[in-house]
């Protein structure tokens, strides 16, 4: 077999290792999806009525908010599941079977590959999941079957991305539970962003900040997709670049952290 079949063949082995993983140890997993949808029933059913006051200019309903909520939902599933594979990754270095992989002989690169696909594997179903839950408390899409397939492909490139920096991040934590602190900014920028409110009714000291950090053109691209609202051009110039540049950045940094660090 030649050296590039080997490799393909270690990634499916890191893969299905991963896969297996999640189902032996459901929690985490359950934790970090369970999150999201108590979220968006909280904001549906308990905040909607006053969240929905900066919609529409102060016109919109229950279902105009829900319309506007599940696309930031969506991306707050992405990141939280992100933060699932920084404490994977940790856990496994600080138990010893990074470095046992080390010493076989398998691609390097398989070990981090296999955590990064099936952490984009496992968001995608978690993204079903959560949109199910949206469709059935009014969530009314009008994307054509061609939007659907766009929306897909931008929700597993972001996955890819904060994947690759949540793996960054579980190389140099500690401990898992330090994986899980360094990871808290991918799950409160969503917060920070037009996920729940627009970056209109914002202040103006932070609206700035709210507009051009990665999630905002991220949420708007996807309800613009999703919606028929129109994307424009400046959310997929921002789009295209955060997600190539957070997508290069992660993964040269978690292969230098992972190359540098043999004992650990």
């Amino acid at each position: 077999m030649s050296t590039a079949g080997h490799a393909f063949r270690d990634n499916l082995t890191m893969l299905r290792r991963n896969l297996l993983h999640a189902r032996r140890y459901p929690s985490l997993t359950l934790n970090l999806l369970l999150t999201p949808v108590i979220l968006l029933l909280l904001f549906v059913y308990v905040f909607g009525n006053v969240m929905s006051a900066g919609i529409n200019g102060g016109h919109a309903d229950r279902a105009d908010y829900v319309a506007y909520l599940v696309p930031g939902i969506l991306f707050l599933t992405v990141a939280m599941t992100s933060l699932g594979t920084a404490v994977s990754v940790c856990t496994d270095m600080t138990e010893g079977i990074m470095a046992r992989f080390r010493t076989m002989a398998i691609s390097r690169s398989s070990v981090l590959i296999g955590h990064v696909i099936g952490s984009v594997i496992k968001t995608l179903m978690a993204l079903v999941l959560v949109l199910g839950i949206g469709l059935a408390i009014g969530f009314r899409p009008n994307a054509t079957p061609v939007e659907w397939i766009a929306a897909a492909g931008l929700m597993a490139l972001i996955s890819l991305a904060l994947t690759w920096i949540a793996v960054g991040m579980g190389l140099v934590s500690p401990n898992p539970e330090g994986a899980s602190n360094i990871g808290t900014p991918l799950v409160m920028l969503p917060f920070l962003s037009s996920a729940f409110v627009p970056v209109d009714a914002m202040p103006g000291w932070f609206r700035w900040f709210a507009e051009y950090q990665p999630f905002s053109p991220f949420i708007e691209t996807l309800r613009g997709l999703l919606l028929g609202s129109g994307i424009g051009t400046t959310n997929t110039v921002l789009t295209l670049g955060w997600a190539a540049g957070l997508s290069v950045l992660g993964y040269l940094w978690s292969k230098a952290q992972f190359n540098r660090e043999p004992n650990r």
